[in-house]
């Protein structure tokens, strides 16, 4: 059993003087993914990151957990040797390679660093006597410096670490490292895709749902829900805002034109979204809308909702298709539960043929006749919201 995994990270480490900003914000992430699982201690130590493990504890769930941590590139289980005697080395890479690899008929590659360029061996020589001494214990091994089965890697620091393996992590940036955005999260299939990719950027995720009982069920919330849960695995605990949307979306039914319904409708959830987001210190709202995917998301329609809003509007997915985003959503759980058929307040007062080119100045208009209760409806709704911590 690994004593200990070493956590590589890539775009970390192009930060300069900031690194150890979000090598911290990395490790605390790494803690969090793993303190309902085992007493793990995570720390830094001569530019890594390493997770030191309990005497007991269960490998593939720490790696499994490790694998939901954005910031982690590869996921590295390691024989710790203390010691740097090269003999001492040589043995303990012996043992890695008898108790690791069952079937010894393959090819290998020894890597080595070393931390203090004073030490008695460079790099070279270090990886032509562990490979000598390889071959002579376990003669059906084979050296292959291009392209080999094995890649033997030997860290000579404090300590000597000895790994093979290296298993990919989700990549990106840690949570929380890059501010906190607000995500409009429906019961469709995109928008939690577009959670989980903007939170791959570092970006924290409290999100806002819109239901309109009795149209939309207490499944359709429940729903949103689950698919907030999903998600939060990789994003950490989110902040799930329900929104009563009823009585908005029957007033403006009722006094604005049906073709723009769906467009002066999203202007509303927009302003409440921004709001919300406003007073829980979000810098931008995050949509999970792709370009000409719905009526909309045409440019035309896009524009009309950004010309509600004063704070950037994020969206990840404006130029995937609707295969690509399927497919992501299958890789993070979330497809099963997307597609249940629990209709959510956007298709329920879908008109029968809406704008795709709707015209701000005439949407604007539209909206006039709406006259003050609007506003008296929206305070309402934010008044009443329910918040809902998932986790």
């Amino acid at each position: 059993m690994y004593k200990a995994f070493l956590i590589k990270y890539s775009e970390i480490g192009l930060k300069g003087k900031n690194k150890y900003l979000f090598e911290n914000s990395l490790i605390n992430q790494i803690k969090k993914s793993l303190e309902n699982i085992g007493d793990f201690r995570v720390a830094k130590s001569q530019g890594r990151i390493y997770v030191e493990c309990p005497d007991i504890y269960d490998y593939e769930e720490t790696v499994a957990a490790l694998k939901t941590v954005f910031g982690i590139a590869w996921i590295c289980p390691v024989k710790i040797v203390e010691s740097i005697d090269f003999e001492d080395i040589k043995q303990a890479v012996g043992e890695f390679i008898d108790n690791r690899y069952a079937d010894k008929n393959f090819t290998f590659k020894v890597e080595a660093k070393r931390e203090d360029k004073k030490y008695p061996l460079t790099s070279p020589q270090i990886c032509a006597q562990i490979g000598a001494h390889l071959l002579n214990l376990y003669p059906d091994m084979k050296v292959d410096v291009h392209n080999p089965q094995v890649k033997l890697m030997v860290e000579v620091r404090s300590n000597t670490y000895i790994y093979s393996e290296n298993i990919k992590g989700l990549g990106g940036m840690p949570v929380g490292s890059n501010g906190k955005a607000m995500l409009l999260l429906s019961g469709g299939i995109d928008s939690p895709v577009a959670g989980y990719m903007i939170a791959k950027r570092g970006v924290a995720i409290d999100a806002v749902y819109f239901h309109a009982p009795p149209y939309t069920s207490e499944r359709a919330k429940q729903k949103v829900v689950d698919l907030a849960k999903l998600i939060s695995k990789y994003t950490g605990p989110i902040n799930l805002h329900v929104v009563n949307f009823t009585d908005i979306q029957l007033y403006i039914y009722e006094e604005c034109p049906h073709d723009e319904l769906t467009i002066i409708m999203r202007r509303y959830m927009m302003r409440i979204a921004e709001s919300i987001a406003k007073e829980t210190g979000a810098l931008g709202l995050i949509t999970g809308e792709s370009i000409g995917q719905v009526a909309s998301q045409t440019l035309e329609s896009l524009a009309a909702t950004n010309e509600v809003c004063t704070m950037p509007v994020y969206r990840p997915l404006i130029g995937f298709d609707k295969q690509e985003i399927v497919e992501i959503s299958e890789k993070i759980n979330t497809y099963e539960t997307s597609i249940l058929p629990y209709e959510d307040c956007c298709t329920i007062f879908v008109a029968k043929h809406p704008v795709t080119k709707p015209n701000i100045k005439k949407i604007a208009n539209s909206e006039k006749r709406l006259s003050e209760k609007i506003d008296e409806l929206v305070e309402e709704a934010l008044n009443t919201k329910e918040v809902i911590k998932v986790k």
